[in-house]
């Protein structure tokens, strides 16, 4: 059989797929049924295309992502806000499906290099779960704010009701959580490695296993980049801006915030020491905070690397 190796770009929506093989200037939309499918297939088939680029989409890009991985090409989902970034860094500021599909496509051409992540059934199942608990963690925030100002009683009894159903949707989702991660023997052992850290509780841990497998696999300073912990400077000239981070995983760094404070104020000794030094030499509260957050996932990073659980020298907690 002759060696695929062409890229196919493709826009997806709720109700069809846009693709594009650059390479051969072919353009080609599906409707989002199986038979839509099975005609994405059958023309990837056609033209020798082995690899599918296509932009995290709400959801919508998994049924596609399945379909095209039984029929053995290789699928690469990739951030929105880097293709849109590059779009505009080339001048194209046209968007609808198909110029989007053709630009998913010259972004993964230009950016071949990029390692995929792997496709890992039972991660991303677990991703599910943890993404559907922060929705539900935000709704709980969302009922207890609006009831911190005086509500008429019927919607005070609305909100009661409400956050007592999500309290137990909640419980239900954690359970279903733990038992994922316990029934898995890789997500297993990186759960008890990463729980090993003092201030690490079972959601902040469940979050870095399904937000950022990458770890244990990358340099240190790709896993700060990846969290969005890294500080990039703004420099121009004599000009010396402060240094400020950028990007990365927001939800999960929003998650570690709280455990990391705790751990930093209270629970860890290495990462409270640190602190204290950070503050002591003059640093804001949540600039040292941050920092710690980056010290954090550099040390999850190694500890995974390196199969080990949670030891630090003497010293170190000191």
């Amino acid at each position: 059989m002759p060696q695929r190796t062409r890229i196919v770009g493709l826009d997806v929506a709720k109700r069809k797929v846009d693709g594009c093989i650059r390479s051969l200037g072919q353009r080609r939309s599906m409707p989002s049924t199986p038979e839509g499918q099975a005609e994405l297939v059958a023309w990837l088939r056609t033209n020798r295309v082995g690899t599918a680029v296509m932009e995290a989409s709400g959801g919508y890009e998994r049924s596609w992502a399945e379909a095209l991985r039984a029929a053995g090409i290789k699928v690469r989902i990739v951030d929105p806000k880097r293709v849109r970034y590059f779009a505009k860094s080339a001048g194209r500021l046209a968007k609808n499906d198909p110029i989007d599909a053709e630009t998913i496509a010259w972004f993964a051409e230009t950016f071949a290099d990029d390692v995929a992540r792997p496709h890992d059934p039972e991660r991303e199942a677990l991703d599910r779960l943890v993404k559907a608990r922060a929705g539900l963690k935000e709704l709980e925030t969302q009922i207890a704010q609006q009831g911190e100002h005086r509500q008429p009683p019927i919607v005070a009894k609305a909100h009661a009701a409400i956050a007592k159903t999500v309290r137990a949707e909640l419980r239900k989702l954690e359970a279903a959580i733990a038992a994922k991660i316990k029934a898995n023997p890789v997500l297993a052992r990186r759960a008890a490695i990463i729980q090993s850290v003092p201030g690490l509780a079972d959601q902040a841990v469940a979050g870095v296993i399904a937000w950022m497998p990458e770890l244990g696999h990358i340099t240190n300073q790709a896993a700060t980049a990846l969290l969005g912990a890294a500080p990039y400077d703004d420099d121009s000239g004599e000009h010396k801006g402060a240094r400020h981070i950028k990007g990365g995983r927001r939800k999960l760094r929003n998650l570690l915030y709280m455990p990391v404070m705790g751990a930093a104020t209270q629970h860890n000794p290495v990462l409270k020491a640190y602190y204290q030094r950070l503050r002591t030499r003059g640093k804001e509260a949540k600039v040292a905070l941050i920092a710690c957050m980056r010290k954090l996932i550099v040390i999850l990073n190694t500890m995974l690397a390196r199969d080990q659980i949670w030891n630090p020298p003497a010293r170190a907690a000191a």
